[in-house]
Order: C-alpha cells, then structure tokens, then sequence
C-alpha cells in the first residue's frame, strides 16, 4: 500500500534532540543493529524482502501486529517496542510501574524471596541502568571501604565497582575483572542503544586502571576455570573472597519494568570462600539469637 507524503510525516517519533524519526526508520536502524540483512529479516519474520524495504521507506504503514512481529524477531527491548509503536500512530502496548506499585507486588515479592534465599552468598536486584533496587545482607560484605558519596541512591553497582574510591582498590584480579564488566557492558549497550547506558561507559572507561601486581598475576593462575566463567576476587578481612556470578531475569514479562530487572547473584568459587561465608551466617545467627534473648 502507497502512503501519502502527509501520512508519512504522521507516522514518526520525536527523539530526544527534537528530531523526529519515522517508524520505518527506527525499524532499519535496528535491522543493522542486529545486523540483518533485509532478505535476512523478510525469511524471519516471513514476509517478502520487498514488503520489508516498502516498510523501512515508508512506502507501506506497518499494522500493528506486523510491528509487534518485526519487533520479536528483532529482539527489540519493550521499552522501545512501544517507542515504534507511538512513531507508527498506535498505543503503547508494555505497562510500566513502579516497583512499589500494587500490581507488582508479587513480582518484588519473588524478587525479595530469591534474593533471601540465596543467602548466605550475597545477590542484589538491578535496573536496567545498574542502579542497586534490592539486596540481601551477604552483600554487605563487600561494601567495606567504600566512599559515601558512592553509596548515595540511586547505587550503580558498576560504578561501585569500579571507581578508584569503590572496590576497585580490593579486587585482586582488577584488570580481568574491569574488562569482563566493560564488554557486557558494550553487550548491553549493543542490544539496547540505551543512551544513558553509553555514558555509565565513557565514565567507567575514563577510571584510571591500576598496575597488574604479582598478587593479581598469580591469582590468575591460581585456579583455572576452564574459560567458563570470569571469577571476582575480593579482598576481605576474612581473607580474598572468590565468586562467580549469574543472572536471573523475568520470563515473557508483559511490563517494561519487570523487562528491565535482573537478579545478579554470586556463588563461591572455592571452598575456602563457601567456608567463609557459612561461618560468618553462623556467627550472625548466633548474634542475632543472643540478641533476642538479651531483649526477652
């Protein structure tokens, strides 16, 4: 279908910077981000390559189940699902609440049970910029020696990381592990294009990188992990903590906040480390108890 140059005009989103962007552009900016080809995109989603060029010029509108289609095959984000769906003239399709809302009750309850269930190894919930939602009390342990202004909300956790004043001075393999933070960074960034995302990066790759001690030379050849995970190794009054680290994400979530949550939880990747950890929950159990008897 032929679209008049007045409903092409019509069929666009205004960006950040005042420009206005057509539907059928945002849709082959992220073709390329995906690095698709037109042909590549048309077998995808199965339409014809011609009908995929008409849509990304403009000749032809989009419905808006053919956006919703071109979008999963894309693997489009859902906050920017509803940004194609605004520039084509339709409704947003993906809620977005705020954690405390009603309707996400369960949701930040099953958050809060994984996180307290994963003790005594510590886990913390993240948005979709890093910035710290929740956190269970292993994860105080490695706070220690942190600057205040750092811990002022919202806490980026990359950032407490990786800034001279953060942990950055206690991670005894620093390089290896700056360098596993800033490529998932770029991954992130690659998948999203999120903007703010590429500024948390600029300002990451600006920290000052320490020397690679002996200390840190030899903790990497200390265990091998075979190339399968990247440990952390963090300098503790209980001595270095190892872990390695998973994310946990909500499955087919339908609302733009829950999209963006992730659970990073860490595992001990040592005996030494899980033997630690048991023994401070130990001692903190055994505190709180006497505590509790003390106030009976």
């Amino acid at each position: 279908m032929n679209t008049p140059p007045a409903a092409i005009k019509a069929n666009s989103v205004t960006t950040a910077s005042g420009a206005a962007t057509p539907v059928g552009g945002l849709l082959r900016t992220w073709r390329e981000r995906r690095r698709l080809s037109q042909l590549d995109l048309a077998g995808a989603a199965d339409i014809s390559a011609r009908h995929v060029s008409f849509l990304e010029t403009g000749r032809s509108v989009p419905s808006r189940a053919m956006l919703l289609r071109l979008a999963e095959r894309l693997d489009i984000p859902l906050r920017e699902r509803n940004s194609l769906l605004l520039a084509a003239g339709y409704a947003p399709m993906y809620s977005e609440r705020r954690l405390d809302d009603p309707a996400l009750r369960q949701a930040r309850t099953a958050v809060d049970l994984v996180l307290a269930g994963h003790a005594p190894y510590p886990a913390l919930a993240v948005d979709r910029h890093w910035s710290m939602v929740s956190a269970n009390a292993s994860v105080g342990l490695l706070m220690g020696g942190i600057d205040a202004s750092l811990m002022q909300p919202p806490v980026n956790v990359l950032r407490l990381g990786l800034h001279p004043k953060g942990l950055a001075p206690r991670i005894a393999n620093y390089t290896q592990w700056r360098e596993h933070v800033l490529m998932r960074l770029r991954q992130q960034i690659a998948a999203t294009a999120d903007p703010i995302l590429m500024e948390l990066l600029a300002e990451l790759e600006s920290y000052p990188a320490p020397a690679t001690s002996d200390e840190e030379v030899g903790l990497a050849d200390d265990v091998d992990y075979g190339g399968v995970v990247i440990p952390f190794r963090l300098r503790t009054q209980y001595g270095v903590l190892s872990f390695f680290s998973t994310t946990t994400v909500f499955g087919t979530p339908l609302d733009v906040t829950l999209a963006e949550l992730a659970i990073e939880s860490f595992f001990p990747a040592d005996p030494q480390t899980t033997d630690a950890l048991n023994r401070l929950a130990r001692q903190a159990a055994a505190g709180q108890g006497a505590g509790q008897a003390g106030a009976s």
